[in-house]
């Protein structure tokens, strides 16, 4: 059965998550929006293509600053209203220069950060 990007269920701004997740060993990068061309365009070209909200336009990840995402497959969850995908990141993944965005935990009621930039 050929996939449609229009069967999954985007938002009211026509947009889903897409969570950005190392092969291998699981470890969660990120969270980003996608569109439906967003999702063809990653699908088309094997480099991850997220929907900036704040610029209203695509960026591919790692674009300018080499830091990008090779996708190795995309899932789409049970409710078809939330993406996987599973990539091969070069460099950090995050804007902060850290290896994920989910750089600080609530341990004990106090927010620590648990990754530093790279170096």
């Amino acid at each position: 059965m050929a996939f449609d990007p229009q069967s999954l269920c985007f938002d009211a701004q026509g947009l889903i998550p897409a969570i950005a997740q190392q092969e291998g060993s699981g470890e969660v990068l990120m969270m980003a929006w996608m569109n439906a061309e967003a999702v063809e365009k990653t699908l088309a070209s094997g480099r991850v293509t997220y929907w900036s909200r704040s610029r209203s336009s695509f960026w591919i990840k790692g674009e300018s600053s080499g830091h990008v995402q090779e996708l190795v497959e995309m899932r789409v969850d049970c409710d078809r209203d939330c993406l996987l995908v599973i990539v091969r990141q070069t460099g950090p993944a995050c804007h902060t220069n850290r290896r994920s965005c989910f750089y600080t935990a609530i341990r004990e009621g106090d927010e620590v950060e648990i990754l530093t930039p790279m170096a």
